[in-house]
């Protein structure tokens, strides 16, 4: 058996076809989306980058790993102490290493585990290819090693190739000469003048006057990617330039599919594609980012092409991305390991049978300090840390109304925010019950001065809005942030 695995890096699922945008963005993914299963509520655990994918490795939460951020104690994963063998456990118990115990071999080509000094990343991989740009590689940069190694060992049985593509993450960097096939095409129709006039008064990272996290500045290498949403011009750049991302990324897709195909394997292919987050294209007010824990950052496509899956299937339940682990196994006829925290939705692909959790919780320890409850048509945000964006405690928002978060509920509904709270404890309980250590990792990030993206930041940041006519926020920034001023 043969499996490829497309891991496309800020992919968030309504800007594909397949989950119904409006632009041809993806017709190679929607191809595969066609011929397997595609899942429409599927979550990474912890958001963004780091947490997202050591999560999905080890099969288990960020509070059990301890990675939750991106950087301090909380981006590195716990030691196992004075009981580590020969090896760790990890050398056993990931994905990489389970697909090896089932007789594949295991190829990586992707710069992630660099990028972020994750070298656990690489556990279990029998063959790494580094592409050597710590995740600022564009897709005509990754395709050549793909390809190669397509030429070169297709034809065998048995591997596991996973495939890390970066061009929809900002900086906004596909090749000038590949143009905008979207210069004619609408912006999504719920991206209004009022409603940008309305987010250019908010303040935080990557709100429309600070699109580079902090201030406006620009750089001449990616002139796809502005400093700042002054009109809705500069909003269709934005959009666009996130869409394009996509749609280059896809045709290199479909370059690896025509490869693939002229080996002659294509057709017994096992093919997943997936994400480690999605990216805010407004909601919250937010841009180009994945800095929260909310719906559209923590949302990910999934779609899976098996050998007997039915084609064109699509899964409604509540999925995390460490539950592929624990799938696969069971799809290959292993044992689940004992540390995973996942669980199996092999039914839903072999059966076309809803497996799906009660609820989702998600955490965000990067950018803020979130955890949020996904459940039925709501999404309960917790803040501990508002990484400058002057959120609320407690937000809630019905997706299926408001699926861009505009209209916060909590105050409103408090007693769906009860119910919200009560799955919160009853999840954060059992974690503390089934880990050795018994610090729970987002309090580190705030003890070590809270998410590593906010850090320093403050002080040069209420200067900014001051100049950009935001002074109103300045009191209660320095009053929820005293200690970031020094």
């Amino acid at each position: 058996m043969r499996i490829l695995f497309l891991d496309l890096d800020t992919l968030r699922a309504d800007h594909l076809g397949c989950y119904g945008y409006h632009r041809n963005t993806s017709p190679n993914i929607d191809r595969i989306a066609r011929q397997g299963v595609r899942f429409d509520n599927y979550y990474c655990s912890d958001a963004p980058c780091l947490p997202s994918r050591t999560a999905l490795m080890t099969g288990r939460f960020g509070i059990h790993t301890g990675v939750v951020g991106h950087g301090g104690t909380a981006a590195d994963k716990r030691i196992e102490g004075p009981s580590r063998g020969f090896t760790e456990l990890l050398t056993w118990n990931c994905l990489p290493a389970m697909l090896r115990q089932a007789g594949f071999k295991t190829i990586s080509i992707s710069p992630f585990a660099e990028r972020h000094s994750s070298w656990s990343f690489y556990a279990g991989f029998s063959e790494m290819h580094n592409t050597g740009k710590r995740g600022m590689e564009s897709a005509e940069e990754i395709t050549p090693t793909m390809l190669k190694w397509i030429r070169q060992n297709a034809k065998e049985d048995n591997w596991f190739l996973h495939v890390n593509y970066w061009d929809p993450h900002t900086p906004y960097r596909v090749p000038e000469d590949f143009g905008n096939p979207f210069k004619d095409d609408p912006l999504p129709a719920w991206l209004t003048e009022d409603v940008l006039k309305k987010h250019r008064e908010m303040v935080g990272p990557h709100k429309p006057r600070e699109l580079s996290m902090y201030h406006n500045r620009t750089n001449p290498r990616y002139p796809r990617q502005p400093g700042e949403i002054k009109d809705m011009e500069d909003l269709r750049r934005v959009i666009d330039g996130y869409d394009c991302g996509i749609r280059y990324m896809d045709s290199h897709i479909g370059m690896a599919l025509e490869a693939l195909e002229k080996e002659g394997v294509l057709d017994d292919l096992a093919i997943i594609i997936s994400a480690d987050h999605g990216e805010n294209m407004g909601e919250l007010g937010i841009y180009s980012e994945h800095g929260t824990a909310d719906h559209i950052t923590c949302r990910i496509p999934m779609i899976i092409k098996w050998p007997g899956c039915k084609a064109g299937h699509v899964d409604k339940g509540l999925h995390y991305n460490l539950d592929l682990a624990p799938t696969l196994a069971e799809l290959l006829g292993m044992k689940k390991k004992d540390t995973w925290d996942g669980q199996s939705y092999a039914p839903a692909i072999l059966e076309s049978r809803e497996c799906g959790r009660e609820y989702l919780v998600l955490s965000q320890c990067a950018h803020v300090c979130q955890r949020s409850v996904r459940f039925g048509p709501w999404i309960y945000i917790r803040t501990y840390h508002d990484g400058y964006h002057l959120f609320p405690d407690e937000m809630l928002f019905n997706l299926d109304e408001d699926p861009h978060e505009q209209n916060d509920l909590a105050d409103s509904r408090p007693d769906i925010c009860r119910e919200a709270v009560y799955y919160l404890n009853q999840w954060h309980d059992s974690m503390m019950k089934t880990m050795d250590s018994d610090v729970d990792p987002l309090w580190t990030v705030i003890r070590e001065g809270g998410p590593h993206h906010a850090q320093g930041h403050l002080k040069e940041y209420l200067k900014y809005l001051e100049e950009t006519g935001r002074g109103y926020a300045i009191p209660e920034l320095m009053r929820r942030h005293p200690g970031e001023l020094k």
